[in-house]
């Protein structure tokens, strides 16, 4: 069914309920899982404000993902941490191609219609230009 899933990973709460059904996924398929951070202008600067060294970004960006790296390790899951430039949509889909995955699994923040319409969401912007499946996790 599912040979590799990529899930999008910020260490958000809806990132780690989508981190969840991605390894249940796995656990039944026998799929390798790709953790994909997408690091964008604005996460750049905002992890530049919060940390003065290159060193403490890559420590922070890592420690964001460590319950799922931890919950794959339980789960006896393979899986491989990839951190990815530029527009998040753009760069998730990007790389779902590059790496020929079967099923993006991502989190929905929940925006409501006139923010998603003002706003977009990466959610919406992966669904609509990924070719392989999306599974959006409420």
């Amino acid at each position: 069914m599912f040979e590799r899933i990529i899930v999008a990973a910020d260490g958000s709460g809806q990132s780690l309920k989508a981190a969840e059904k991605a390894i249940e996924l796995a656990r039944v398929t026998g799929a390798h899982i790709y953790v994909v951070y997408a690091v964008d202008g604005t996460t750049s600067k905002a992890d530049v404000l919060r940390t003065w060294n290159s060193l403490g970004i890559t420590e922070k960006r890592n420690e964001k993902l460590t319950y799922i790296e931890e919950q794959a390790k339980i789960n006896k899951i393979s899986y491989e941490v990839k951190i990815v430039r530029g527009d998040p949509a753009t760069s998730i889909v990007r790389f779902a191609k590059e790496s020929r995955s079967d099923l993006i699994v991502i989190g929905s923040r929940g925006l409501n219609q006139l923010q998603q319409m003002v706003l977009g969401s990466v959610s919406h912007k992966v669904a609509k230009r990924a070719t392989c499946p999306v599974l959006i996790i409420k």
